[in-house]
């Protein structure tokens, strides 16, 4: 459905002709004005009026309505599209939840297509038209601040994971909670967690390079002013942040496993150590006293009058010395 269309003349929102195809006339004739149309998660058929309006390519109409893209710029005689990828974390139940903004640029138009609930649009549209002066930059302006407002909130997400991660790793090397038998669990789920979120910022690398003026043999993006280029360079600069406290994530979450099976390990060396120091200290009574359970004749020993109390304290002899031997040993 659509969400918002309004007609921007001179930095200011203006109220223009409801008819598509009129109010695309009317901000073509005025040179400094644009249309911007949002729409959310719409069908087929509410789409078809927008495509044929605007000349939307098929390819990239095809796109927007099935979703599940990943980051990327693409050029089409007619329109720029471009797909960013929001991100939500929940902290509470540690699920990283992502949405896609797809938005097209042109002559004098600007169409954005949400899917999911993560999404920065409303608030950039507010800002913007907070700021005529950077509204007066037409389409540029529009996919410029959504970018950043992506982008920006990438940071916080990676210092909300940053902060959980931290947890967790105390969590895990804590004298009582690396031994939970469902810490691993916790921790493959982070890092599952980590992988949705690069999915989001690594791809978008390319695109955000190709608009800051600086892709391949540095070729102009069409519909997007020269002016602009220090602005998506800018974006691009905290992008590399992100993906840098991405890549750190990752490898923290990797180590942390490995120290959390490195401990399990460990602990189970130790287990079986006293295991197997009990069993050493059963197994001397026992021998003895199956010696002198199987009642021969020619036993000497069973017709001594202290044959009793010797075996007995042959027997706490020799536990007393193998229990201060393992315990000297670190086994008990």
């Amino acid at each position: 459905m659509i969400v918002d269309c309004a007609v921007y003349h001179d930095g200011r929102r203006t109220e223009g002709p409801e008819d598509l195809s009129d109010a695309l006339t009317l901000a073509r004739a005025e040179g400094d004005a644009f249309v911007w149309i949002g729409l959310y998660e719409p069908t087929e058929q509410e789409f078809d009026l927008v495509t044929d309006e605007f000349g939307l390519h098929p390819l990239a109409v095809e796109d927007a309505l099935k979703a599940h893209q990943r980051p990327k710029l693409e050029v089409f005689d007619d329109s720029l599209f471009m797909v960013l990828k929001p991100v939500a974390y929940e902290a509470e139940s540690d699920v990283v939840t992502t949405g896609e903004v797809m938005v097209f640029i042109g002559d004098s138009f600007v169409v954005t297509v949400r899917h999911g609930e993560c999404s920065p649009l409303a608030e950039v549209r507010r800002r913007l038209e907070a700021d005529p002066e950077m509204l007066r930059q037409g389409p540029t302006a529009a996919l410029y601040s959504i970018a950043d407002a992506t982008v920006d909130h990438y940071l916080g997400v990676a210092t909300e994971l940053q902060t959980d991660l931290e947890g967790l790793e105390a969590e895990v090397f804590s004298p009582s909670g690396g031994g939970s038998r469902h810490t691993a669990s916790r921790i493959y789920t982070f890092k599952r967690q980590i992988l949705e979120f690069r999915r989001a910022t690594g791809p978008l690398t390319v695109p955000l390079t190709r608009l800051s003026g600086s892709g391949t043999a540095g070729a102009p993006v069409p519909f997007v002013h020269e002016k602009a280029h220090p602005f998506f360079r800018d974006v691009n600069d905290h992008l590399a942040r992100v993906n840098e406290s991405v890549e750190s994530l990752d490898r923290l979450v990797s180590d942390i496993l490995s120290a959390h099976l490195a401990q399990m390990s460990v602990r189970q060396n130790d287990d079986m150590r006293k295991i197997s120091a009990w069993a050493a200290m059963a197994a001397v009574p026992t021998m003895i006293a199956g010696i002198y359970g199987m009642n021969f004749d020619h036993m000497p020993e069973l017709h001594w009058l202290w044959s009793y109390p010797a075996v007995i304290l042959a027997m706490a002899t020799l536990e007393f010395l193998l229990y201060h031997l393992f315990k000297r040993r670190g086994w008990l």
